[in-house]
């Protein structure tokens, strides 16, 4: 600040001031990389042990470790809407969204309790009233009320979940609440976002075509002033293609059309840029193109002037991640794109998909998830993964809403019930085999403590149970189940 370097918290730092982040220093603040390189781990993130490599213009989240290397960052968000704190908050307060198991053990706990003691009182003072000894039958009724005692299943219950939810995040995974990690072990259907989940959502121009008098050039720097304020992965792939700095004062007006495209004057000239039908509802004939990839229609006034190719890649594995779905009892897995069906389809073919629905609106993603749902004939569960804005409205309404990557949007996060803070596909079946696993570690628990409880319970119905029986019968089974727990912290992918 004012030309000098200052220590101060990371609460008094605000967007555009920069940081400094020395070597072996944890990134206090999300930002942007103005100076330097360096690698960094984010293990503790994301659960990879690889480094990853960090230049100028990249996007830095806080909470990893700077390897090695001077960085000079931009910070891009406030302390409290940092990574780094929402994923403690989404922690902390995943304890207040209890699985159903918690919940039907608190409720017996709370009509069960006082039962147990009732009876106890009967076991002390009714006999004694029927000139039985009172020294005897006080004891007798103390080793009820310890065996009765319920805390073994209010304890290690909600452990189970807590150590399944431990072991989540360990391996990258951000569970909200028990009552998610139990859901997906009643799941059958996988529903996708295509970019950034299915494909990286990493686009590059691979083709321009142009008509008339128009070169190539002209075409590609039509549509990068046009895509100039835009945030969709394509309108930045056209941009970076551009490479040239946008004087935005020949901006005049700027409309963008969700899932449809941009209406803008440049140099007071209409500009229409988008998919064939948007360009069409605006009366301009466009001539199609049988590239494969995205294609970015431009239009100039009442003329189609050229197309602009935008490609995606799909992601590494992606074929052999959907088959190790399908191998934890995945029925069907269904993909849903605003891209046009025919590509969509040769992209769902290549993942090894089963259904696919291109051509949609984000609105029209909520209704066909709706139609999805409505048409299963089993009971079970749907999840549905993305990564953008306008996947949020589907993650919200989804049993199981999975955000996929820490740097996913805030709205897709915010609405979704899972975060996997890597671009993993596999991370969602490592999911389901740590929510598998906790399911059975807390059956065991559930098991052991009823089970031998009933068993000391027969022995101190006939005065056969001593008060150490009792006391292991409590205390002894709460610890083994304890125990039992803290195997859901380890993961095994």
């Amino acid at each position: 600040r004012n030309g000098e370097i200052v220590i101060v918290d990371p609460e008094d730092v605000h967007i555009g001031d920069y940081i400094i982040i020395k070597p072996g220093e944890k990134v206090p603040l999300d930002g942007v990389v103005i100076e330097g390189s360096s690698t960094l781990d984010t293990s503790n993130i994301t659960g990879e042990s690889v480094p990853r490599g960090i230049n100028v213009g990249d996007n830095i989240i806080s909470g990893v470790v700077n390897n090695h290397g001077l960085l000079k960052v931009q910070v891009a968000k406030e302390f409290v809407e940092s990574t780094i704190v929402k994923i403690l908050e989404l922690v902390e307060n995943a304890s207040s969204k209890k699985a159903p198991t918690e919940n039907f053990i608190t409720k017996f706990a709370r009509y069960y309790t006082p039962v147990v003691v009732f009876i106890a009182l009967g076991i002390g003072i009714i006999p004694t009233l029927l000139g039985g000894d009172f020294r005897e039958w006080l004891y007798k009724a103390f080793v009820f009320l310890v065996i009765s005692c319920p805390c073994a299943l209010v304890i290690s219950i909600p452990l189970g979940f807590f150590g399944g939810i431990g072991g989540a995040s360990k391996a990258g995974i951000l569970v909200k609440g028990g009552n998610y990690l139990e859901a997906l072990n009643d799941v059958d259907t996988i529903v996708f976002d295509k970019t950034g989940t299915i494909t990286k959502g990493v686009f590059k121009v691979t083709e321009i075509i142009s008509y008339g008098d128009y070169t190539k050039e002209e075409v590609l720097e039509f549509a990068a002033y046009g895509e100039s304020f835009s945030n969709h992965p394509i309108g930045k792939s056209i941009l970076q293609a551009y490479n040239k700095d946008i004087d935005k004062d020949y901006i005049t007006e700027y409309s963008e059309v969700s899932g449809k495209g941009i209406l803008v004057d440049i140099d007071n000239i209409p500009m229409i840029i988008g998919n064939k039908n948007f360009l069409e509802e605006h009366n301009i004939k466009v001539t199609e193109t049988q590239s494969i990839g995205t294609t970015v229609y431009v239009g100039r006034e009442s003329y189609h002037i050229g197309t602009i190719v935008v490609s995606d890649e799909l992601k590494e594995n992606i074929k052999e991640d959907i088959h190790s779905l399908k191998a934890l009892g995945i029925k069907e897995v269904i993909m849903l794109s605003g891209d046009n069906s025919s590509i969509s389809k040769l992209v769902g073919e290549k993942a090894g998909v089963d259904k696919v629905f291109g051509d949609l609106l984000p609105q029209d993603k909520v209704s066909m998830f709706e139609d999805i749902i409505s048409k299963k004939k089993s009971a079970h569960k749907t999840i549905f993964v993305g990564d953008g804005v306008n996947d949020a409205p589907v993650l919200a309404r989804a049993d199981v809403g999975i955000a996929m990557g820490g740097m996913g949007s805030d709205a897709a996060i915010e609405a979704s019930d899972i975060v996997i803070m890597t671009d993993e596909i596999g991370k969602i079946g490592t999911a389901i085999k740590i929510a598998n696993k906790t399911k059975k570690i807390v059956t065991q628990n559930i098991v052991l403590a009823i089970g031998l409880k009933l068993v000391i319970l027969g022995l101190g119905v006939f005065g056969l149970a001593t008060m150490w029986q009792a006391v292991f019968a409590d205390v002894g089974v709460s610890i083994i189940a304890i125990l039992n727990s803290i195997r859901a912290l380890k993961v095994e992918d």
